[in-house]
């Protein structure tokens, strides 16, 4: 009776995470390729980009200026600082179809673009 506790244990840690369990399907990751964008002048280059709706997607933003960038965006949920030179990269989506937009923080009046999601025929 000794080891009927750790073998109950494992039991019940497969049954409440069944991730763990041997020879249950488990979710394919899928590459991405991101979308490129740069920071250059306070201006983003391209500034729109277009994503198709309901997929998650990339974007890669390199910073060209002399300055620290924050490039963030209320619309799509994220807030991420890019020094000069320094390229970071974002997850964003799955988004439902119409435009959302983003912008530097630290040059709001300047630095902004937009992505459009559309839906696919």
């Amino acid at each position: 009776m000794r080891h009927a506790t750790p073998l109950l244990s494992c039991v019940g840690l497969a049954v409440l995470v069944p991730g763990w369990v041997p020879g249950w399907p488990v979710a394919p990751a899928r590459a991405q390729e991101p979308v490129h964008l740069i920071v250059r002048d306070h201006h983003f280059v391209p500034d729109h980009i277009d994503v198709p709706a309901g997929q998650r997607f990339l974007i890669s933003l390199t910073n060209q200026d002399d300055t620290t960038d924050e490039f963030e965006s209320y619309d799509l949920k994220f807030e991420k600082i890019v020094v000069p030179g320094g390229t970071i990269t974002v997850h964003a989506g799955p988004l439902h179809p119409g435009t959302y937009k983003f912008f530097d923080d630290y040059h709001p009046d300047q630095a902004t673009g937009t992505v459009t999601a559309t839906q696919g025929p």
